[in-house]
């Protein structure tokens, strides 16, 4: 069933059987969402999944099939061009050729090989990233739940977070996870060095971000998700200039997205029609 508004949508909806609704906005998704009583899979191209009623679709028996991986390849290279226009101070060059000035040193010398990377989160668009950085000669640490050689624990990252020179997080967001970097994460890393966020804005704590920045502790940020989004145009996260805010880009710069997530639902489409185990499918309880 197709809609072409509001008022058809949720006429539509109890018929609902199957539902992806990505291409509306969450409201009136959530409003649909509640008229469907005889729902049985929702699908999303999101990877995050904390803004759906995880609730209500375990109550239901509601399948839920989400994004995990689609987004890998686009977040990774986000990051990659994060963390060298940072090492680089490229923010600098873009305003100085709209200057039209001509500068005589590079405003960042840092590179990136021998770097000491945390990957928080060594998922699928994790481990990608840690694919890329090693090619720069990174040195790569993943966290994982269930860790493998050379890899931390979910339990052991905090300890040795002073080895790092940069932190990249992205974790799902799920209670765990809420807040899971603030004051004592901030102050227990590296002297000048640089966190990434890739997961949501709540993971962590902005004003002890802020406090890290501004007392010079951190280096820097590289934020592509903020508490709340979009980011009021009077917060003090926007006028520092070791902040960059990329505006929960990363996942959707590329041009493939629709066509991949149009392949995976289809193929789950035929598995539903079969009786046979979707693919990509969300743990209710766990949240991802």
């Amino acid at each position: 069933m197709w809609f072409s508004g509001r008022e058809q949508l949720l006429a539509l909806a109890p018929r609902a059987e199957i539902a992806w609704l990505d291409m509306i906005e969450p409201p009136l998704a959530a409003e649909a969402i509640a008229r469907m009583a005889g729902l049985r899979w929702y699908n999303t191209m999101s990877a995050g999944v904390d803004w759906l009623p995880l609730d209500l679709f375990r109550r239901r028996g509601v399948m839920l099939t989400n994004g995990s991986g689609m987004h890998a390849q686009a977040v990774a290279e986000y990051a990659v061009m994060g963390m060298l226009t940072m090492a680089k101070g490229w923010r600098a060059v873009v305003r100085a050729q709209d200057r039209r000035e001509w500068l005589m040193e590079s405003p960042g010398k840092r590179e990136l090989l021998g770097a000491r990377v945390l990957v928080v989160g060594a998922g699928e668009i994790g481990g990608r990233i840690a694919r890329f950085l090693q090619v720069f000669g990174a040195e790569v640490t993943g966290v994982r739940r269930h860790p493998g050689p050379g890899d931390l624990g979910r339990d052991d990252w905090r300890a040795v977070l002073g080895r790092f020179d940069w932190v990249i997080i992205v974790v799902p967001s799920t209670s765990e996870t809420a807040r899971m970097f603030g004051e004592a994460e901030f102050a227990a890393m590296k002297p000048g060095a640089n966190v990434m966020n890739f997961a949501r804005g709540s993971v962590l704590d902005q004003d002890a971000l802020l406090a890290a920045i501004d007392s010079g502790h951190l280096g820097g940020a590289f934020l592509d998700v903020t508490d709340p989004e979009p980011l009021p145009a009077g917060h003090p996260l926007w006028a520092r200039e070791n902040v960059h805010i990329s505006m929960h880009l990363s996942g959707r710069a590329q041009d493939a997205l629709f066509a991949r997530g149009s392949a995976r639902f289809l193929g789950n489409l035929r598995r539903y029609a079969a009786g046979e185990p979707l693919e990509h499918r969300v743990d209710l309880d766990r949240g991802y």
